[in-house]
């Protein structure tokens, strides 16, 4: 840690900073501890205000618990410059290029003795997407250019017949994204706060239609928790009743919209980001498109990320918003986050005492299939009530050069973590 050994009161900072700093909408991954100490040098006492079964996923989370050094904190601030980039990874920041890349090196004091394997890690910005594409078919890239290394699927069609013959040792997984796109909305004002307008926008959303338009017609359809959480994902078949509101149904959608008092639709807007995505952009046009199908026209708000991230992505927007949600691994980033009142991230700015409620029993139930039944119930609660609008997830394409040997993707951000025990056998 900054050249030092990493002690158990960097762990206590941590830990009291990631709970306490402004602004941090992942606080509530913590919010049920109460005090954390350092019982010696090398062992941390954490004291929990309330049973939350969550609590370890919570710790191994790469979205929670980095753990910094203070100094770096006191010398830095706010930690956004490269050089304050200071940890205890396998790896160390070694050079920071604004819109041309960076690099890793090995951390030679990294506690897994001998690990990581890998010297160097190189990452190049590149925001031209047939840049990219040429780039990995040329051998640049040793991993898919996008998100846990993937390639998505309308650009591996096109090349992946070229690649065959360039790069014929690929090696390649298919899975569900974890990452879900949801179109948020004011439900806290007329009219999103009429639930006919919110299935009416369910119901007008072609999401088949998306699937074979950008994945290729590789998808699933998310109920509120992803379907790549297979173990917490409600099975749509088991959704109840609130599944009809899933199916496109442009008919039953125009009836709801009457019912609402919009025969005739009204006017919105859409706040969004590229994220950097062709597909993303795609995705949009046509729920643009859908939407104007019922009489919703919503004038597309574009933003650049950050200014995106620190304003719509956190609920301030006049109507809606369209974009992906966080990956996580488990059900209660998705649905406490998002749905419970008060949290930075329930961008829809929802008030249902009923979910609040069963988010919390979920949260203390230890027995893991009672424990799922609670989140099934969330689930069927939420599927009636179109918060939100979520759209399908691909089935996404991770591919790697077959010289990184010991590698396998997974749907984490963890991209240290999935080099750590790799090498390269060239």
């Amino acid at each position: 840690m900054n050249g030092r050994e990493l002690t158990a009161e960097d762990v206590v900072y941590s830990v009291e900073r990631f709970k306490t700093v402004t602004g941090n909408a992942n606080a509530y991954m913590l919010s049920s501890v109460d005090k954390v100490e350092a019982t010696d040098k090398h062992t941390v006492k954490f004291t929990l205000k309330e049973p939350y079964v969550w609590f370890l996923d919570m710790l191994a989370n790469s979205h929670a618990v980095a753990i910094i050094a203070k100094e770096c904190v006191e010398k830095f601030g706010d930690l956004k410059r490269p050089e304050s980039v200071v940890g205890s990874g396998p790896w160390m920041l070694d050079s920071y290029r604004p819109n041309v890349g960076y690099t890793f090196v090995r951390n030679p004091g990294y506690f897994v003795a001998g690990q990581p394997y890998i010297d160097k890690v190189e990452a190049g910005v590149d925001e031209d997407n047939a840049s990219r594409m040429a780039a990995f078919i040329a051998g640049k890239y040793d991993l898919g250019w996008e998100y846990q290394g993937v390639i998505n699927r309308v650009d591996w069609v096109q090349i992946k017949d070229t690649l065959k013959q360039k790069r014929p040792r690929l090696q390649t997984a298919e899975y569900p994204n974890a990452v879900m796109t949801h179109i948020s909305m004011r439900t806290d004002k007329a009219p999103f706060s009429d639930v006919r307008v919110r299935r009416a926008m369910s119901l007008a959303i072609h999401r088949q239609g998306i699937v074979d338009a950008v994945f290729e017609g590789a998808g699933v359809f998310n109920p509120p928790v992803p379907a790549a959480l297979k173990e917490w994902s409600v099975p749509m078949s088991q959704l109840g009743e609130g599944a009809r509101w899933y199916k496109y149904d442009l008919a039953q959608a125009k009836k709801l919209m009457a019912e609402a008092g919009h025969p005739n639709g009204f006017q919105a807007t859409m706040d969004f980001t590229t994220y950097g995505s062709t597909v993303l952009v795609d995705i949009c046009q046509l729920v643009l498109k859908h939407l104007k199908d019922i009489g919703i026209d919503a004038k597309l708000n574009q933003k650049e990320y950050g200014a995106y991230i620190s304003t719509s992505f956190y609920g301030k927007f006049d109507s809606m918003t369209l974009g992906p949600q966080t990956g996580f691994q488990e059900p209660d980033n998705f649905l406490y986050g998002q749905y419970y009142p008060g949290e930075l991230k329930n961008q829809s700015h929802i008030n249902d005492p009923v979910v609040a409620d069963m988010l919390v029993r979920q949260r203390r139930t230890h027995d893991v299939a009672k424990r799922r039944e609670v989140i099934y119930g969330i689930q069927r609660h939420l599927a009636n009530q179109q918060y939100y609008v979520q759209l399908a997830s691909a089935v996404q394409i991770a591919v790697w050069d077959a010289a990184l040997r010991n590698y396998a993707t997974n749907v984490s951000y963890d991209y240290g973590g999935r080099l750590q025990a790799a090498w390269l056998d060239r």
